[in-house]
């Protein structure tokens, strides 16, 4: 077998259909749209019509809400903040939401910053955020520090 006998099986490939290409073609004049109507223009925009019927997506059940006045807070974990530290990014004696912006470990704080428990804690640090894990407390208080929780329900686990 050579490379230039290989063929496509008989029958599995076609001829792209070329409309508007004279009567003789089968598929001049109104290549194939039928005449008048919208479908016959360019531009058609039927996307989800069926006929008059229910279309799917009114058919089918909405489910959930989304609450119009959610809050949307940036998440830090314990490890970004050991490391910023380490690199003398931050002070531990004193971790607010700005100052982890300022120091390039948060881009944007959004509607608060909730603290996570990923990583190693870092030692003897107070932290001031909106909100924090149950984990993320523990961890910190055990390494020696401190989590003020601002945020307006005050919940260690939202």
């Amino acid at each position: 077998m050579k490379l230039n006998e290989l063929s496509p099986n008989a029958g599995s490939t076609k001829n792209r259909k070329r409309v508007g290409r004279g009567v003789g073609s089968g598929t001049g004049k109104t290549a194939g749209r039928g005449m008048k109507g919208q479908k016959s223009r360019s531009g058609v925009a039927l996307n989800g019509f069926e006929g008059g019927q229910m279309p799917i997506y009114m058919r089918l059940p909405k489910r959930g809400f989304k609450k119009p006045n959610a809050k949307t807070l940036t998440w830090v974990n314990l490890g970004r903040i050991a490391k910023a530290i380490d690199e003398g990014k931050l002070d531990a004696s004193d971790i607010t939401e700005d100052s982890l912006v300022a120091s390039g470990v948060l881009r944007r704080k959004k509607d608060g910053v909730r603290l996570l428990a990923k990583g190693d804690a870092p030692k003897k640090a107070t932290i001031t955020v909106t909100g924090a894990s149950k984990a993320a407390i523990e961890a910190v208080e055990k390494a020696g520090g401190k989590v003020t929780v601002t945020g307006a329900s005050a919940d260690a686990a939202a």
